[in-house]
């Protein structure tokens, strides 16, 4: 195997950055009033940049539901006329601090978990995972979608967010290395 001098010192900068962050669950808020970039007319997707058509049904069914839950269209067809109008701006979640999972998006009343790196002082951002079934991250966008995330806007993320912040922040580091110590590898298998 070859070695590359530079590619070796990049992952060990990488390496150290990782292991001697501290990240810390600092509150729960609308991602339009804490992620960098982020406006009513944005939404933000999983993935590298893609436009409108070349998105996977999937990505496009979350897109038009979420801009069903935002009130910028009342159905699936203005939805979909609206997503390929140029009206909404579309980018990848990473370019902006965040993560959405599976055909995961952001739009701007999600709330999000605020998480900061107590080491260098940088946030990033995760949207609520919405339980299982019908959701928004697998591109589902019927009417009991928006009302489950209607409803995590109104009551969960609200009630959670006061919890994190009355908290003082929880430290997420410890919970996953209790998680992976009991076998839980903090994805599909977390049982602990």
């Amino acid at each position: 195997m070859l070695s590359n001098p530079s590619v070796e010192e990049a992952n060990k900068k990488a390496f150290e950055k990782i292991v001697s962050a501290q990240p810390v669950l600092v509150d729960i808020l609308p991602a339009g009033k804490v992620v960098p970039g982020m406006t009513k007319d944005t939404v933000l997707h999983a993935g590298p940049p893609v436009t409108w058509d070349r998105m996977c049904g999937p990505v496009r069914g979350a897109i038009t539901g979420a801009l069903i839950y935002e009130g910028l269209a009342k159905d699936n067809k203005s939805a979909e006329k609206l997503a390929a109008s140029g009206k909404i701006r579309f980018a990848p979640c990473h370019h902006h601090s965040s993560v959405g999972p599976m055909a995961g998006i952001l739009s701007y009343s999600m709330y999000v978990f605020v998480i900061k790196n107590e080491t260098s002082g940088n946030y990033a951002y995760c949207s609520m995972n919405e339980g299982l079934g019908k959701v928004l991250r697998f591109g589902a966008n019927s009417a009991d979608v928006i009302q489950r995330l209607k409803w995590m806007q109104n009551i969960l993320g609200p009630a959670l967010g006061k919890g994190v912040r009355k908290s003082g922040g929880i430290n997420i580091k410890n919970i996953t290395a209790q998680a992976l110590m009991m076998g839980d590898e903090c994805h599909n298998r977390n049982v602990a």
